[in-house]
């Protein structure tokens, strides 16, 4: 049974293309993902930015924190982390948040042959911009990362000013991911308690008002799940995940990710990655390292997601060996890249240019192990777009 309805598009601009997929099959459970050999094959030696890669692929440094980005006046902020590509004509727009306070957001341009073409910062004055997510309208949705935080609409282009949608609550925002099905968007917390919540706006298109839920399903890794209406999305006095009884909780709620009817969500603070089955309302593991059974598990600190149109699924690694991996929809984990030298940092903010040929990501904290020492790159290649 092919159990998994894995990403088959990713958030282009102003539209979410999705490219079809098989649905899961039946009703039973399958076990999590198992080590096995990427479809890329193995990893090479490291090349000059210090980043090992399959045969094919090569990499460059678009921007580095406390530096002018290249041909650009803008100063990179400090601490990249989430981020996402966004269509900009013929060309694109790759935004990454600044997990520092004060905080923010900024992004790079980039013309339809990859060359930079300016930069801008989208966002300020905010605290520990984590995780986010795009809008299928075109817009990304910066989180903060701290006790009562909030969301921020921002636009890639910086043309119009970022707002504060206090509708989508007050927590310890983490990523966000958006389900035009469903019109709704979906929320993660980071917290060793935390929710996993959906939020419904009152018009699809517009986050000014809406309606909080939150997810209630059993203690078990499989099982059914509801959604329940948050009485009070300002958290207080009550913190927003204490307020529903049978509210499901998740070990640290990090990256998030939408495509054919499922929702995929890691959590650091046990290695695994969440699928949600919307069709069905059910959930179930996609990946525990504590259940692979044939050799060490590749994939741990898993951090932010995000997908191809092959169906395959990128989960970044928060500290771990520094690697991006792969998780195929037969199941199969893998690395797919692993930087070298940079021990006291992390991989953030993946996300694909809208043509699926390049791969953006940071390294948070860089070979310096500081904020200040942030890098972005660019990984380009053979990126398959069929499974």
């Amino acid at each position: 049974m092919e159990r998994r309805n894995f990403l088959r598009g990713a958030v282009i601009g102003t539209s979410a293309a999705v490219f079809g997929g098989t649905l899961m099959r039946g009703a039973a459970y399958a076990a999590p993902a198992q080590n096995g050999t990427s479809p890329y094959g193995g990893l090479l030696a490291a090349n000059a930015n210090g980043i090992m890669l399959p045969a094919g692929f090569t990499s460059r440094v678009i921007a580095r924190s406390s530096q002018t980005v290249p041909g650009t006046s803008y100063t990179w902020h400090n601490a990249p982390d989430g981020g996402a590509c966004f269509a900009d004509g013929t060309g694109w727009i790759y935004v990454s948040n600044s997990e520092v306070t004060p905080g923010g957001a900024g992004s790079i341009s980039f013309n339809s042959s990859g060359a930079i073409t300016g930069a801008r910062r989208i966002l300020s004055n905010t605290r520990n911009n984590c995780a986010g997510g795009a809008t299928p309208w075109g817009t990304w949705l910066s989180c903060e990362e701290v006790s009562l935080g909030f969301v921020y609409e921002t636009d890639p282009k910086g043309v119009n000013a970022a707002v504060r949608r206090d509708a989508m609550g007050k927590f310890k925002h983490e990523a966000a991911a958006a389900d035009p099905v469903r019109k709704v968007i979906y929320l993660t917390e980071d917290e060793s308690n935390g929710c996993f919540y959906r939020f419904i706006p009152s018009t699809w298109g517009n986050l000014s008002s809406g309606t909080l839920q939150v997810l209630k399903a059993g203690t078990g890794t499989s099982g059914s799940f509801t959604w329940a209406n948050v009485p009070d999305r300002d958290g207080s006095p009550t913190v927003t995940r204490d307020q529903v009884s049978g509210a499901k909780r998740f070990n640290g709620g990090e990256g998030c990710h939408y495509a054919s009817d499922t929702v995929w969500f890691t959590t650091k603070g046990d290695n695994r990655v969440w699928q949600l089955n919307l069709l069905n309302s059910t959930y179930e593991l996609a990946y525990d390292d504590s259940l692979v059974t044939n050799g060490t598990a590749p994939l741990t600190g898993v951090d932010n997601v995000t997908g191809s149109s092959s169906g395959d699924l990128f989960v970044a690694e928060d500290g771990g060996n520094m690697e991006i991996c792969i998780i195929t929809p037969d199941d199969i984990v893998a690395p797919f890249l692993r930087i070298t030298g940079q021990s006291s940092s992390e991989i953030c903010g993946p996300a694909f240019s809208p043509d699926g040929k390049r791969l953006y990501f940071s390294s948070q904290r860089g070979t310096s192990g500081s904020s200040s020492g942030g890098i972005t790159y660019e990984v380009t290649g053979p990126f398959r777009t069929t499974a």
